[in-house]
This record gives structure tokens, sequence and C-alpha cells, in this order.
């Protein structure tokens, strides 16, 4: 299948986008900035410049079957004022019906579109139990996604075989975009409880839920609405539990409702909002979740950052096979040719002829203009597929670095994972934590770049704990 996709650069169209090429999907992908977005894709696609002030492309609805759409201002990056809230309703409702128009004129092989909508619909309901079929709120945020679901209407009035599914997504837990990685630096600092009263209902899914129910939107007989959250809403105070009991962290006072009015304006609706959401017409379509509970969605996504550990993760396609990338990994030497000049970085010597599993490998580097020795051991070597190192001795208290090598759409998804632990506690995460992550995410950039000039694709950037969903 051929799917053209908005909001691919997102947290939820990053996913999607792998889901699907990994299954054989082809992908068209509109963006602001064509170039911007190769360094961001992890997963190959053809690029078209568009914004929602701009017609479609039509060349980029050459042969497409679907149409995905989950491209938006982010809500709650910006305090709101008329010019951002100016800004999400465009980015929304102009946006929408340029894409709808294109569709109409050009796409004449599309045969579904997946529409990605929000709670937002809701506002505040207080105790209430809502599903697909209940009423607008009132608001700032239901208006809003009322027109911009009514957008999608000419579409399904106009050409009757297009089948149109509406996915209103909740608060979308990841651990490394959204509002769960925004909440992280707090929580594990102990330094955050719960927002207002606490009894606002929080609606929420996981991200490996939202992204195979948007593939159950593609493929499946779903049309209309579809409530994308978990079974089980939660109480803000209950999440809040939730959250610290999967982090081991103790939890510290609640931000009070009016503090965060001052502080967000109108924009604090978004957390202080009451929406309890059940999936009533998801489950009837046949949709399964994988997370029903948030005390199961929160183990499994914050249980490895226990311990004031912190995780960088980065991702970059390349259109080579794994067979044919990895003979550049057994040579040690080639590490010096990933790593950036002001590491200085050097292998002073290995413990083996070659490197296999147990190997250790010493290097010398400078980190802030300190000289300093570290040596790593290979605690696991699976040719072609994964190989993790650790520190043995080194400036860190604790450093995994898995590298992966999935196979994707005839090339290879490298995938680089590191863990790692700030020495002297709390008090080095709080003096040197921003310093390290943003050395970290120079290291990842820079690796990715001479990775892609190598091995050709697209330059890859890390993931940040403080990225949005573009939607």
């Amino acid at each position: 299948m051929r799917v053209l996709m908005t909001g691919a650069t997102g947290l939820i169209g990053r996913e999607l986008g792998k889901a699907l090429a990994a299954r054989g999907d082809t992908l068209v992908c509109l963006v602001r900035d064509a170039d911007a977005a190769r360094r961001r894709l992890p997963f190959p696609a053809t690029c078209h410049e568009w914004n929602h002030l701009c017609c479609v492309p039509a060349e980029a609805l050459a042969g497409v079957d679907a149409v995905v759409h989950l491209a938006g201002e982010p809500v709650a990056e910006r305090r709101w004022t008329a010019v951002q809230k100016a800004l999400i309703r465009d980015t929304r409702v102009l946006g929408t019906q340029r894409l709808v128009a294109a569709v109409l004129a050009h796409g004449a092989r599309v045969r579904v579109f997946v529409h990605g909508s929000a709670i937002g619909y809701y506002a505040d309901r207080g105790e209430a139990t809502l599903h697909a079929n209940s009423a607008k709120g009132e608001g700032f945020l239901a208006n809003l996604v009322d027109e911009w679901e009514a957008q999608v209407r000419p579409l399904a009035e106009r050409r009757p075989g297009v089948r149109v599914a509406i996915v209103r997504t909740g608060v979308v837990l990841a651990r490394h975009g959204g509002a769960l990685a925004r909440m992280l630096p707090l929580f594990r600092a102990s330094a955050a409880g719960r927002l207002g009263s606490g009894r606002q209902w929080m609606s929420w899914i996981h991200l490996d839920d939202v992204v195979r129910l948007f593939v159950h939107a593609l493929d499946s007989r779903a049309a209309g609405v579809l409530e994308g959250v978990a079974p089980r809403p939660v109480p803000n105070r209950e999440f809040t539990t939730a959250l610290c009991r999967a982090l081991g962290v103790v939890e510290n006072a609640p931000a009070p409702a009016l503090a965060i009015k001052a502080l967000y304006g109108e924009m604090g609706a978004v957390v202080l909002d009451s929406a309890r959401i059940e999936p009533r017409r998801t489950h009837a379509s046949g949709f399964r979740f994988r997370f029903e509970s948030v005390d199961d969605a929160l183990a499994d996504l914050v249980t490895p950052l226990r311990g004031g550990t912190r995780e960088k993760l980065s991702e970059q396609w390349v259109p080579q096979a794994p067979e044919a990338i990895w003979p550049y990994f057994c040579d040690e030497r080639n590490l010096e040719a990933l790593t950036p000049d002001f590491l200085r970085f050097a292998v002073v010597g290995k413990s083996t002829p070659e490197i296999g599993e147990g190997t250790l490998i010493d290097y010398r580097l400078r980190l802030n203009g300190l000289p300093l020795r570290w040596r790593s051991r290979i605690e696991s070597w699976e040719p072609a597929r994964r190989f993790v190192d650790t520190q043995v001795r080194g400036p860190y208290a604790h450093w995994h670095h898995t590298h992966e090598f999935v196979p994707l759409a005839g090339g290879t998804l490298m995938r680089d994972v590191v863990r790692y632990r700030l020495p002297l506690g709390w008090l080095g995460s709080v003096a040197a934590g921003w310093k390290v992550e943003a050395q970290v995410d120079e290291i990842f950039a820079y690796r990715a770049r001479r990775i892609a000039e190598r091995f050709g694709g697209a330059v890859a950037t890390p993931a940040r704990e403080s990225e949005a969903a573009a939607a």
C-alpha cells in the first residue's frame, strides 16, 4: 500500500512510519522542510514540502492508496496568545481543508483517510463517562476539534467510496516525547506532584497502542470516530502515584490550580480539564489494547529510568543491509571516526585480536578539558544484529550502550540506545545533567552525519525528552 502521511516527524508519525515501512508499505510524507524531515525520519520516504497555507502538490497523491493525517501545531508547547491560538487552529482547520481538497482533486486511488484528532473535543466534563457518541464540550479546544473534524465531511459526501476514520487521541505516554517525557525531569528529582486537585480524569494511551490503533484504522472496516484512549482512565492523583511508584521516587507537593493558571493561562486547561473517556467504539471495531492499566504502561516506559538513569535514543535509516554495514563496526579504529573532535577520542588497545563478547577496549579522551581514560566491555556481540558495550572505567556512574541493526524496507534501521547515570547522584544530575545531555546529543548527531556520509540515507537527530508530537 502507498500511504501519504502528514505529521510524520511527530511522536506518533515517526513510530507509525516505521511500522508501515516494516510491513512493506511505501511512505510519502508532506513536510514543512524536506531536508529537516530527512534528518528525522527513521524510515525511507518520499518527502514533499507543504504547509497549511499552500495547496498540496498534486504529484504527492500519485498512486496513493491511503492517507494518514497527523499534522498540526502542538497544543501545549507555548502559552495561548491570540497569535498562537490562530496558528493552532489554522494548521489544523486550513491544513485539513487543503488536504481533503487535494484528495478530491488528485487522489483517485485513495480508499481510506485516517484523521488524527484529539479528546479536547469533550473539554472539562467532571465525572461523566464519555465515548465517541458523547456531545461536544465547550471552550477553545472543543470548538477547535469540532471545526477540525468537520473539514473531512466533504470527502465522505463527495467520495462515498473513501472510508474515513477519525482517531481522537488522549494523552500519549512515551519515553522519548510528549507529555510524559516533559514530566520526567521533575519527577525523577522528586520535585513534582499531582496537578491541581488531582481529581481530574486523565484519558491516556501508550504510544505502542496508539500506533497499532492507526494501523488498525487503515486496515479494518472501522469508520467514524474511534476513541484513542486506553480502557482505564485514571484521576491525575492516581497517575501521579503510579508514575512515582514506577520511577521509585517520592511524590512531592501538588501544583495548585491557581499557580498553573497563572503560569500557563488558558493553556492550563490541557492539564486541569477532566475527561473520563471509554473506548467503546474502538473495542467494537475489533481493536484490542496491549496496555490497559496505567501501572502496566508506566512500568514498561519508565522502569528502566529508575535510580536516576537517563536514556538517549537515536534512530537512522540507511539504504544498505545490516550485513553490509556490520564489518565497519568490527574495527575499533572506526569508533574514532564516529566521535566528534572535541572529545579528542583515541583507541589505545583491546584485549582480544578481534572484537567479540567479553572484549575490553581502552580509550583516552578529554571531557570538558579534562584528560580521562575509559574502558568498555562488549557485553553482547550478535553479528549483523546488535552489540552492547558498557563502561568498566570512565566518567559515568553507569554507561550502557545498545547498538541495533534492524532490517527495514531493504535497508537498515540503525538504533542506538544509551542509558547512563551521572556521578554524585542527584547533585551531579542537577549540576551537570543539562550539559552532559547536550554533549550526548552532539555525539549522536555527529555519529549520524558520518554514518550517512559513508552508507547513504538520511542524517538522523537524537530523540529528545522534550520532543512533542506534531499533532
